[in-house]
């Protein structure tokens, strides 16, 4: 996996730091609402309206299949689908970035920032899905750790 091009004394100071020893597990978010390949992208959609930026899409086991982004929705209607006649598999980003809880946050960083994403799966070692985490978590266990 390619790194951020941290300016090298910026990024041996934050592994030094509490901050750079934390794990995603820390800072994750534990509730994500997660659905199944099958359901609507117009179900997909009210999801994001209630405040989810994106919707990880799991099998029966909850093992992680794919996400379903704002992106894909917009790119699903400007395609000229409705929402109400397509399934989240349909449209979903199959096979998406994820890490687990275990992954360090400077390397989540890395992939926040190398994907241009602002959100990432969370999974085990089965690849279900455990969590979700932001870059506004990454930012949060950043300021929590600096008052620390």
């Amino acid at each position: 996996m390619a790194t951020v091009a941290f300016d090298k004394e910026g990024r041996t100071a934050l592994r030094e730091s509490k901050f750079g020893h934390m794990t995603v597990g820390a800072i994750m978010e534990e509730n994500v609402q997660s659905e199944g390949k099958d359901v609507k992208a117009e179900f997909v959609a009210s999801l994001m309206m209630e405040g989810f930026g994106s919707v990880p899409i799991v099998d029966d086991a909850d093992r992680l299949l794919g996400i379903v982004s704002e992106f894909d929705l917009l790119n699903a209607v400007r395609k000229g689908r409705k929402l109400a006649d397509v399934t989240a598999g349909e449209i979903m980003t199959p096979n998406p970035v994820s890490v687990t809880k275990d992954t360090d946050v400077l390397m989540v960083i890395d992939v926040l920032h190398n994907n241009h994403l602002i959100r990432v799966p969370v999974i085990d070692s089965a690849g279900r899905l455990i969590g979700i985490v932001a870059r506004r978590d990454v930012l949060r266990g950043y300021l929590q750790m600096s008052y620390m």
